[in-house]
This record gives C-alpha cells, sequence and structure tokens, in this order.
C-alpha cells in the first residue's frame, strides 16, 4: 500500500532555521505566525473561527532520514524514536497544538509557534479539552526531565546535512559538552 499526501497549505513562522525552535508549542507562548491554507481548501475553514486553539499536522521537511533509534533532546540514551518526539521518523509527520488569534480568508494568524517557516501543512483538526486532554498519564523516559522543556530549543541535530549539529548533540548528550 503507497499513502500519499498532498499540502493544504504552508506554515510561516519566525524561524527560517532549525536551530533555536523552542522544542514544543506550549513554551512558544510569544511566537506568532500564520498558517496560508491553499485557495482549494479554503471552503474547509468554515466553521474554525469559534475554536481557541487547533491541532497542526504538517510535514517534517527539513529533518534528517529516520532512524529507528534517536538520541533526543534532554537525555543521554539512545531511545526508540516513536518513544520520543524527534522529527526524524519513517513518515516525518509533526503535530503541534496551536492558539488560533484569528481567520481572514484563508490566512490563520496563530500563537505558540514551534514550526519551522515554510512547513508544509498537512491538516487541521479543532482542539477540544474535552476530546483531546488526558488525565492521569504517564511519561515515560521523560518524567523526571520535562521541568527543563522550557529552556530547551532545537539545536538542528535532526536536520538534514547539519552533520556537525548531529554529533554535537550526541555529544551534548553523552555528557561531552555542555
Amino acid at each position: 500500500m503507497k499513502i500519499e499526501l498532498e499540502p493544504i497549505g504552508v506554515v510561516h513562522s519566525p524561524f527560517t532555521e532549525p536551530v533555536g525552535v523552542p522544542v514544543d508549542p506550549v513554551y512558544a507562548a510569544d511566537v506568532n505566525g500564520t498558517v496560508v491554507v491553499f485557495p482549494d481548501y479554503q471552503a474547509g475553514l468554515k466553521d474554525l473561527d469559534g475554536f481557541s486553539h487547533l491541532i497542526l499536522l504538517f510535514h517534517c521537511h527539513r529533518a534528517n532520514k529516520f532512524s529507528l533509534k534517536v538520541f533526543p533532546f534532554m537525555d543521554s540514551v539512545p531511545r526508540g524514536v516513536f518513544a520520543t518526539r524527534a522529527p526524524s521518523r519513517p513518515n516525518s509527520i509533526g503535530l503541534s497544538i496551536v492558539r488560533l488569534l484569528s481567520r481572514s480568508e484563508n490566512i490563520l494568524t496563530i500563537q505558540e509557534v514551534d514550526i519551522l517557516d515554510g512547513t508544509p501543512l498537512l491538516d487541521i483538526k479543532p482542539y477540544i479539552e474535552d476530546f483531546d486532554v488526558r488525565r492521569n498519564t504517564r511519561k515515560g523516559w521523560l518524567e523526571n526531565k520535562v521541568g527543563r522543556l522550557h529552556k530547551t530549543r532545537d539545536d538542528s541535530r535532526f536536520v538534514q546535512g547539519d552533520k556537525k549539529a548531529q554529533e554535537n548533540g550526541r555529544a551534548e548528550n553523552e555528557g561531552k559538552i555542555g
């Protein structure tokens, strides 16, 4: 079975390079951006204005070829890619929950953006707290690390062709630098 996805739009943000991008939207509270939905899909935006937050699914177009084990941010142990949020995945699909500030025709103004400028958008879904929030969850290997997330930024270790950042990230995770 072959699956082909076509972008429905593009995300614009102040982040033109991966370095410095917050690794989670909750730590990008003051970062604004826009989503430009292609005209063929504009009619699908009807009634979206009433939602405060959106789930954006996008293609991590600058991610490295995937590996089944990665050195994630905030850890010194290689982890299975499916136990991380690393962008270097078999299908390179990213997910962010962003705040919807406004809509003007096919342009959405958003906040809490942790997405690279020019990222192809695959889908938009409304975030609904009653459906999407789960209580009493476990955090796996991140249990004692989530408190450090607010300080963590992308160092481009998952970017195509950035071998130096990949090696620096690996060394930092192993405690050799930083």
